[in-house]
């Protein structure tokens, strides 16, 4: 059983040990550690920080639950950065192009983003199963294609609006929006809300379904998974599948919410910092959502460090060592948690009666 050490320790080490490399490069550098930080705590109450954050956080969590979704199967899935991509210009693109009721085109702008992230999943996923194409190699490629079908797509002669010396697709309709919250002199994405039906629906798959437990199971142990009758492959291809229908609704927040059309200059990268965020967060819908709260306002707070002479590059610093030091974390906590539970172990059996111990052996 997994104790709450083996839950809480490890990020919490991960922050603590990158604080401390950031320290030292400060240090190096002839900056002051805590006058930095609290440089870029204090940011969080300037302006509209705090809730730009928290809406740079509905797209991380988005992104980190779709990445999240695959390792539960063991599935690397690096290509959601893709997947995410596909389907923020095919459902910008429908979006532009229909002219329906609120609400209704809300709803179906959702579901063909949806659609498009799964079917752009279903390539790899197929390999996957059917030829045992490791999914990594399969998904980098299609990182990169997905880079050529949204220059094509955007493009004038297609479904492409040339707006200043931007091209973006047609905008959409009030209709197609989800409306913000307004809060103070900024607006939260309404898409917020949606995002956190859509972690509770993930935690409620894992912990409340049989396929949730199946899916768990196959991420434990292939093997014994199929020894209980679960077909390993058809749960590979159904998580790549949800895992790129998630992704799918990553860049929604963005486009129901503020832009309303996607450009050729629109934000990349979402999808590598979703793995990231699900690794800090231990694939726990609860742990993800603090991992992109954590992400977000990394990357808000950093700018601010120009104010006290710092490179704004220290942030990413703390990101990377974030990275690096969280999977090691969860290492030495796990080794530390096994090696204390054999010890419970071995006293138990040491204070065992001898007569019970002697027939224990025969």
């Amino acid at each position: 059983m997994t104790s709450w050490r083996t839950k809480v320790l490890p990020p919490l080490l991960a922050i603590v040990f990158s604080l401390l490399i950031c320290s030292i490069a400060l240090v190096i550098s002839g900056a002051d550690p805590l006058r930095a930080y609290g440089t870029m705590v204090g940011e969080l109450g300037k302006g509209t920080t705090a809730i730009d954050t928290v809406n740079l956080a509905t797209v991380y969590y988005l992104s980190g639950l779709a990445v999240a979704i695959g390792f539960q199967m063991n599935l690397f899935n690096i290509g959601v950065e893709g997947q995410y991509r596909f389907a923020a210009i095919v459902a910008a693109i429908v979006g532009g192009a229909l002219h329906l009721p609120p609400v209704l085109h809300t709803l179906v702008i959702i579901l063909v983003a949806v659609f498009a992230g799964a079917l752009y999943a279903a390539l790899p996923a197929v390999l996957k199963v059917q030829r045992g194409v490791s999914e990594v190699i399969s998904t980098i490629m299609l990182n990169a294609i997905v880079a050529g079908i949204v220059a094509f797509l955007i493009n004038p002669a297609q479904f492409g609006v040339l707006t200043g010396n931007n091209l973006r697709t047609q905008q959409i309709d009030p209709s197609g929006r989800v409306p913000g919250v307004p809060i103070g002199g900024a607006t939260l994405f309404g898409f917020a809300f949606i995002a956190l039906l859509v972690g509770v629906a993930y935690w409620f798959m894992l912990n409340r379904t049989r396929f949730g437990f199946e899916l768990k199971a196959s991420g434990e142990s292939a093997t014994a998974a199929a020894a209980g009758g679960v077909n390993a492959k058809r749960m590979t291809l159904i998580a790549m599948l949800l895992s790129g229908g998630v992704a799918g609704l990553i860049a929604m927040p963005e486009l129901l919410g503020r832009d309303f059309s996607y450009a050729i200059t629109s934000t990349q990268g979402y999808g590598f910092t979703g793995i990231a965020v699900a690794l800090l967060g231990r694939n726990h819908p609860g742990g993800i959502a603090l991992g992109a709260l954590l992400w977000a306002f990394l990357d808000r707070s950093a700018v601010s460090l120009e104010q006290v002479n710092v490179p704004k590059e220290i942030a990413t610093i703390m990101q990377g060592a974030i990275v690096l030091s969280v999977v090691v974390a969860y290492e030495v906590v796990w080794r530390a948690d096994l090696a204390a539970m054999q010890r419970r172990v071995g006293r138990a059996l040491t204070g065992r009666p001898a007569s019970v111990q002697e027939g224990g052996a025969v």
